[in-house]
């Protein structure tokens, strides 16, 4: 306290104080976030003491502190929970108004009420909020006997009411959770009130003085620390009160940490929220199993144990080890249980957990056909395979089956469409997997695909090709044949190679398909295996990134390379239709556009002819996006007398508009008397999706491939979806002069990646040269920002 002064009468001077600290330390040094709160709470913890000293709180008062400051984690914008204790002085009230009148006045925030002792043992034992307070409460000034009363008095009422109380604290907890999320899967996670958060950890302490379980472990405190080091520079960074981490503070903070990176920071907030969140959902379920007995419940025999499995049985409602079994002469113990877990959807014991991190050996290579086939039950369960496999990896079981899991473990994503951390992604897409089994032929090498396809990611280059070396790795361990071994690392090398050509490629051409069906060396097995991947990997991903018209498109795909594998002929590209034709020669008769929405598949198709002129294509697409239509393909023929574009869309929210109404906008665009970029402009700030961090959008990046059979290349932008965005893209084409043949568009969270095949001007060889490719480029990144 010897770098400031801070007057007992005044708290502008704790406001100036306070704002000394946060600027600097002892000889100007910046304080690190632990020294800051440790000097924050001493200097309120020295103004409130001499403030109570100077008014008279010396006998029969005391002031005690709950909340941040109760728990000495008080941040830099943290407020003030304090509780006037008395035991019926008659000058209370002048007490009261002499302690709060001044933070008040000063801007402070405060959180205080005056109680007898009494008083605040009954709102203990009627407010949980209020409950959970006072068990943390730190005795500040005043008369320390009435304070040590008051805190042994609520917490002997809190461990005698505890069982009429716990389902109120669980069913708070879980309600909690339920409305802010996980701290260790959400872009911008909030720090206290998330699922694996402060609060977590205060809720463990509560159970702890309930005497129901053990004070928090060690793995526990240490993440407190990083939760509590994260928060407390994100108040400083702010300069008020901050309890969610948003993106675009997330470098500042790391920086602060002296952390890498903000995907860094990510990863270490998901590993210390994970622990956390593990910590309590045993800690929860232990408590409620030691819950005192009263009455006739305390008559009632205690639960047997029912067998579930050999070395497996079930005890209170949870998974433990049969009295006999032993993990060191038991080699499949550890799946065995895990399995019996995810079918039964009970709960591994911590007890049960801790036996096996303890006991059981690391299995030989390859493994025995029993501890092989415990796994595949395991990962054919679906859905409860996710709550156990955490449960294995927390307590370090998993890391030992599969050592190349420690790259991935809370690895952040590098990109917005993922939801999840890379390892939640590969038990999610194991568990999506698990409802397409009945598809395949091989079930087995489907489900070990899913679980190891992006083990690669957090190594260095590219991460199907480490990720292939991996799968082969764990393929051998496991105990799978040679020839099943090499289907595996297929089946990871090219986990993408289905969707990215899919919809990135012209179907049509038969190269395209020859070169899907050589790199997968002509088997049928890995292309089924491949197929029904894409799918899970998808739904694993976030929501709206599979979608009927990346399945019809994989389908189609498929569908063709199993025509080439069989020896059967490709199908034919489309010719125009009647419905085209007719519409050509309607347009070649009165010049003006038509158009024709077919609706019996899903998704539509919109079907547009016009005369051929330049910015035919960019209107269309322009009308489309007008009318909230999303564009997912768009094939671009040209007869002699208009140009027939074919689009396939689903509205983006909605149902379809009439065809007329969408005429009657495209005439008006063509004859000018609709500003279209105006009209586009105006919808996007009506409906365009808001970052909830306010951070920018990821700048577009353009790259190029060769299509192989028809001299032409393949233009793909990846970028932020955007209202409009393929009226933008045509229009700047067009105005290069290039030949757009196809377009397709994969729209990936707020991402999209549009495919565009095009040509010179005038389409002659379809070549295209750099500077043509530079020019092009530049239009196109122009258009998309």
């Amino acid at each position: 306290m010897s770098a400031v002064t801070v007057s007992s009468g005044d708290a502008e001077d704790l406001v100036r104080a306070k704002a000394v600290l946060l600027e600097s330390g002892v000889g100007k040094r910046r304080l690190g976030p632990e020294a800051l709160r440790t000097a924050l709470v001493d200097l309120h913890d020295f103004w409130l003491t001499s403030r109570a000293a100077a008014i008279g709180l010396t006998d029969r008062a005391a002031l005690v502190a709950v909340g941040a400051l109760g728990r000495r984690e008080l941040a830099p914008w943290s407020d003030l929970d304090l509780v006037l204790l008395h035991d019926g002085r008659k000058d209370v009230e002048r007490l009261a108004e002499q302690l709060w009148y001044p933070l008040w006045d000063a801007g402070i925030g405060l959180d205080h009420s005056v109680r007898t002792p009494g008083q605040a043992v009954q709102v203990a034992t009627l407010d949980l909020r209020a409950a959970l307070g006072l068990l943390e409460a730190r005795h500040i000034a005043g008369d320390a006997t009435l304070s040590d009363k008051v805190r042994a008095a609520v917490r002997q009422a809190w461990r005698a009411g505890i069982r009429g109380r716990f389902d109120e604290l669980a069913d708070t907890a879980q309600e909690r959770w339920r409305k802010v999320g996980d701290v260790a899967h959400r872009v911008e996670p909030d720090l206290k009130n998330g699922h694996g958060g402060l609060r977590d950890i205060q809720l463990l302490d509560a159970l702890a003085a309930a005497q129901l379980v053990d004070r928090p472990s060690g793995d526990v405190l240490e993440a407190r620390r990083l939760l509590l080091d994260v928060r407390t520079e994100l108040h400083r960074l702010a300069g008020r009160a901050r309890d969610v981490l948003r993106a675009q503070d997330a470098d500042e903070v790391a920086a602060a940490l002296e952390i890498a990176d903000r995907f860094e920071l990510a990863r270490a907030l998901s590993g210390a929220a994970r622990s956390v969140a593990f910590a309590t959902e045993v800690g929860l379920r232990s408590a409620r199993n030691a819950l005192p007995r009263r009455g006739l419940a305390a008559l009632r025999r205690p639960p047997v144990r029912r067998p579930l499995d050999s070395g497996v049985v079930e005890h209170g409602g949870e998974v433990v080890l049969a009295r006999d079994a032993a993990a060191p002469r038991d080699p499949a113990l550890v799946l065995r249980v895990a399995a019996t877990a995810a079918r039964t959807g009970l709960p591994i014991a911590a007890g049960t957990l801790h036996r096996l991190a303890d006991t059981a050996p690391e299995l030989r290579e390859p493994w025995p056909r029993a501890a092989l086939s415990e796994l595949l039950s395991l990962l054919g369960t679906g859905r409860p395979l996710v709550d156990v496999v955490e449960s294995l990896d927390r307590t370090g079981l998993w890391g030992r089956l599969f050592p190349e899991w420690g790259a991935v473990r809370d690895l952040p994503p590098r990109d917005r469409a993922h939801l999840w951390t890379v390892d939640r992604h590969l038990v999610e897409t194991c568990a999506q997997a698990a409802r397409l089994t009945t598809r395949v032929s091989r079930p087995d090498l489907l489900l070990v695909g899913a679980l190891v396809h992006d083990i690669g990611k957090g190594r260095t280059g590219d991460h199907s090709v480490v990720g292939e070396s991996l799968a082969l790795q764990v393929g051998r361990r496991l105990g799978f044949s040679d020839a099943d071994v090499t289907v595996l690392g297929q089946v990871v090398r090219h986990h993408l190679l289905l969707p990215h050509t899919a919809t990135r490629r012209d179907l049509d051409d038969p190269a395209t398909i020859r070169r899907v069906v050589e790199t997968l060396g002509g088997s049928g097995l890995v292309l089924d295996i491949l197929e029904n991947l894409a799918e899970a990997d998808a739904l694993a991903t976030g929501p709206g990134v599979w979608s009927p018209w990346k399945r019809m498109l994989i389908q189609d795909l498929v569908h063709r390379c199993r025509a080439l594998l069989a020896g059967e002929p490709l199908p034919a590209p489309a010719t125009a239709s009647a419905a085209a034709a007719e519409l050509v020669a309607t347009v070649a008769l009165d010049r003006k556009p038509q158009i024709r929405l077919d609706d019996r598949t899903d998704p539509a198709t919109v079907m547009v002819a016009v005369p051929d002129r330049p910015g035919a294509l960019a209107a269309a697409a322009g009308v489309l996006a007008l009318h909230s239509l999303e564009v997912h393909a768009a094939e671009l023929p040209t007869a002699e007398q208009a140009a027939v574009f074919t689009f396939t869309v689903s509205p983006r929210f909605g149902g379809l508009p009439d065809p007329a109404l969408l005429r009657s906008d495209l005439v008006r665009v063509l004859d000018g008397s609709l500003m279209l970029s105006d009209a586009l402009a105006r919808k996007e700030r009506d409906y365009a999706p808001i970052s909830p961090s306010g951070e920018p959008p990821a700048p577009p990046r353009v790259l190029w491939f060769d299509d192989e059979a028809t001299g032409a290349v393949v233009l793909e932008l990846r970028g932020t979806d955007r209202i409009g965005l393929l009226h933008r893209v045509a229009a700047a084409l067009e105005e290069c002069g290039a030949d757009l043949r196809w377009a397709r568009v994969a729209t990936l969270g707020a991402s999209v990646v549009d495919s565009f095949c095009v040509a010179g001007a005038g389409g002659a060889g379809g070549a295209l040269n750099k500077a043509e490719r530079r020019r092009i480029e530049r239009a196109v990144l122009a258009a998309a920002a």
